[in-house]
């Protein structure tokens, strides 16, 4: 089931439902592709042509922060809960391991895939780690055809946003994975160079400012979050959104 929050129409489902689906998209054609969109990604379509089409093009489309569950209260068609695209990317990985599947890592600075190849191996036996590569490239094609070669079942894209989407859209039949995830800056924290708030933030929601606390820097990005809120309320005041 699909909730319209400002365009872009999310998949209504929990955290078990939404790692169950993306499993089940394993047996379908290749170059299915997952979004993660959070407030800043889903505010951006007002700007960046054609961004909203390709995230509702996705096979899923997983609401990937609290500030669009607040939107979707906000405009009267709650989302179940956030669905944090790195809690997804774990579920999926387990989900690889037990059938032997096989996952490919693309983003990231130098060595970081590596980094968190080994990492999931160890969380995950079983899991089958297909290649990596860095998101320093410049051209696409090479890039796909090593993914091609490589037979991966999924690829975690985590290039960015909104490049990895477009990417996705663009490249993911030609890769022959079945599944493509749009996971952003998820290689750092699997590989370890970055860490996740603790738990009592992810919780009460306050995940985005516990990264602002230790990443001031994003501070011009992170104001988007009110922005949406206020473009949200103004929606709904105007009977939109």
């Amino acid at each position: 089931m699909k909730t319209d929050v400002m365009g872009v129409a999310f998949d209504n489902v929990t955290m078990e439902e939404a790692v169950a689906a993306g499993a089940a998209l394993l047996e379908g054609p290749a170059g299915q592709y997952v979004v993660t969109p959070n407030s800043e990604i889903v505010y951006a379509c007002r700007d960046t042509g054609g961004l909203s089409e390709i995230l509702n093009r996705a096979a899923l489309v997983l609401p990937d922060g609290i500030g669009v569950v607040y939107a979707s209260r906000i405009l009267g068609r709650p989302l179940k809960q956030k669905v944090a695209g790195i809690d997804f990317a774990a579920g999926l990985a387990a989900e690889l391991a037990r059938g032997g599947r096989s996952l490919f890592l693309l983003g990231a600075k130098p060595g970081v895939a590596e980094q968190a190849a080994e990492r999931l191996k160890e969380t995950y036996p079983g899991l089958v780690i297909a290649g990596v590569h860095d998101g320093y490239f410049k051209e696409d094609g090479p890039i796909v055809a090593e993914i091609a070669q490589s037979g991966a079942d999924v690829v975690f894209v985590c290039l960015g946003a909104p490049k990895q989407e477009f990417w996705m859209a663009a490249n993911g039949p030609a890769t022959g994975a079945k599944i493509l995830v749009g996971l952003g800056g998820s290689l750092d924290v699997f590989a370890g160079v970055s860490e996740r708030a603790p738990d009592i933030w992810v919780r009460l929601g306050l995940e985005w400012l516990y990264r602002l606390i230790q990443e001031p820097w994003r501070f011009k990005r992170m104001c988007r979050l009110p922005l949406f809120l206020f473009w949200t309320i103004g929606a709904k005041l105007q009977g939109k959104g």
